[in-house]
């Protein structure tokens, strides 16, 4: 049978870099372009394919880069477009590929284009963004709640309407019905393209098309008082609409244009509302983020098999699989799930069917950070203070020097409490480090097949705490035990017998060999067996 060869955004590794945060290059406590490109024989030497970069625009800084007022340039914080170019050469000499943010919802309302259009109403890029008159009786257009508190809608007192926000007020929806705004919208993903850029991860891709009629969303019954606000309706109207899916193509077609570029969408959406960003022909997201992962609060064997089979189960014929355990807007996978846990949490992350999207720090356990009201820059966490993603866009941690290694002045966030042990330095050191755990399950996926391309088979086993999985390639098969409990397990294999290879414990050391009649995990161990 003939078999279509993976493409590197299949085999490889996705590793984000939030550039706030990374490596500061020239002193001022806020990381930068150069500053990657200095680390990026550390990241080729992690194993990863390729790195996304977080914006890295023009911005007012109102959601940190996500309100972006120039498309097409390098906000100086960050450096310049010299800068960047350097970057993408760098990295593409090293193998490394290089994704950006595409943040096509919403603009900065001090982009060129927003300025314009509240000009007046007879403004030619007036039709750009979203406006709505008032209600006969003065009040909103509906009922929509912003993701950052409030309302969606703005009044502006010169033009006598409203305009829409989905996110900040100082983050004006573009309209997407509008041809114009979809043909600039393209000219630039291909001004980044013809850069070298290798893809994009694409921002809320969901909430681009809006319903024409602007009809209230109902409240959603399962809301509880604690909840996010965000969720207090069900947004059936604001995100999600059908119309959506011809962008999702013309976005692909566009991608299509140049050899092994990737897209990859950001989606929040159960399963079968998922799978849809696909495309019925495959021809929309390449990856439409899968996020059960991060979304799951009970970290257990059970919980985390259900999670994956029904993915698999409901996976198109022919679409492929993703995974992400942690991001800039959730907390750090070892602040989620324990330290122990994490290393497991890494295991299940990198052996899984599919590709893998990797956080910035989570390689070395990396956790949240305490940030004082006074130190709050995120606009959700000004809103509400529980609900700030600060804690997970900390520094670096580079070395045990003073500011980890990051810069040579103040860091704009706090660093962790345990920097002086918890880093590149020390770790590298270490055999039994979280980064040699990482090191090694990356070294494994470049070299087995069954592991980078391999077929899922969930593997029946005797205990609720252990999680078994068979990953098979061209007579290649690899079996993963994970025991997300606190006790030893001796784990009966039904299906399996005689002895295995061990390739990889979470704890860096052990026996090589292991009896499949009667297996032995130690508590909170994972091991990945050659059969």
């Amino acid at each position: 049978m003939h078999t279509t060869p993976h493409l590197w955004w299949q085999k490889g590794i996705v590793y984000q870099i939030y550039p706030r945060s990374f490596m500061d290059s020239n002193g001022d406590g806020i990381g930068d372009l150069n500053g990657i490109s200095s680390r990026l024989d550390y990241l080729r030497d992690l194993g990863i394919a390729a790195i996304w970069l977080s914006p890295i625009y023009p911005s007012p800084m109102a959601d940190f880069g996500y309100d972006i007022a120039d498309y097409t340039d390098v906000d100086p914080i960050f450096g310049d477009l010299a800068a960047f170019d350097q970057l993408v050469e760098q990295a593409h000499a090293r193998d490394l590929k290089l994704l950006l943010d595409l943040v096509p919802n919403h603009t900065s309302d001090e982009h060129a284009w927003f300025k314009e259009a509240r000009s007046s109403r007879n403004n030619p890029k007036r039709d750009w963004y979203i406006w709505r008159d008032p209600k006969p009786d003065g009040g909103l257009p509906n009922n929509w709640q912003a993701a950052f508190g409030g309302t969606v809608w703005e009044f502006d007192p010169p033009t006598g309407q409203y305009y829409l926000h989905t996110f900040h007020i100082k983050q004006p929806d573009l309209n997407w019905r509008n041809p114009q705004v979809r043909e600039a919208m393209y000219a630039m993903m291909r001004f980044w393209l013809d850069r070298g850029v290798d893809g994009f991860r694409i921002d809320v891709l969901p909430v681009l098309i809006k319903d024409e009629a602007f009809r209230d969303n109902p409240p959603n019954p399962h809301w509880q008082p604690g909840d996010f606000y965000w969720n207090k309706m069900l947004k059936i109207y604001s995100e999600n609409r059908p119309e959506v899916h011809e962008i999702v193509q013309e976005m692909r077609q566009l991608a299509e244009e140049y050899p092994e570029r990737v897209l990859i969408g950001e989606t929040y959406l159960p399963y079968p509302e998922l799978m849809r960003y696909y495309g019925e022909k495959l021809d929309e997201a390449h990856l439409p983020f899968n996020f059960e992962l991060i979304l799951l609060k009970d970290w257990h064997a059970a919980a985390v098999k259900r999670i994956v089979d029904s993915y698999e189960a409901s996976l198109p014929t022919g679409a492929w699989p993703n995974w992400v355990l942690s991001n800039h807007d959730s907390a750090r996978l070892a602040t989620r799930i324990g330290s122990e846990q994490a290393r497991v949490g890494q295991m299940l992350l990198l052996t899984l069917r599919g590709t893998p999207t990797c956080y910035y720090g989570d390689e070395l356990g990396m956790r949240n950070i305490k940030v004082p009201p006074e130190l709050q820059f995120d606009p959700q966490g000004k809103a509400d203070p529980a609900l700030s993603r600060d804690p997970a866009r900390s520094p670096m941690q580079w070395d045990s020097g003073p500011v980890a290694g990051f810069s040579t002045a103040t860091p704009w966030l706090p660093l962790t409490d345990d920097h002086q042990v918890m880093n590149v330095a020390s770790q590298s050191q270490d055999p039994h480090s979280m980064l040699a755990l990482f090191r090694r399950l990356t070294e494994l996926r470049r070299t087995l097949p069954a592991l980078a391309v391999g077929e899922y088979a969930a593997v029946e086993t005797n205990s609720t705490q252990v999680f078994g999985y068979l990953r098979e390639h061209a007579g290649q098969k690899v079996l993963v035990l994970l025991n997300f409990g606190a006790a030893s397990q001796s784990v009966r294999l039904t299906t399996l017998a005689g002895e295995g290879q061990i390739l990889c414990s979470t704890l860096m050391d052990g026996a090589k060999v292991i009896d499949l009649a009667q297996a032995q995990l130690r508590p909170h161990e994972g091991l990945v067996i050659q059969l």
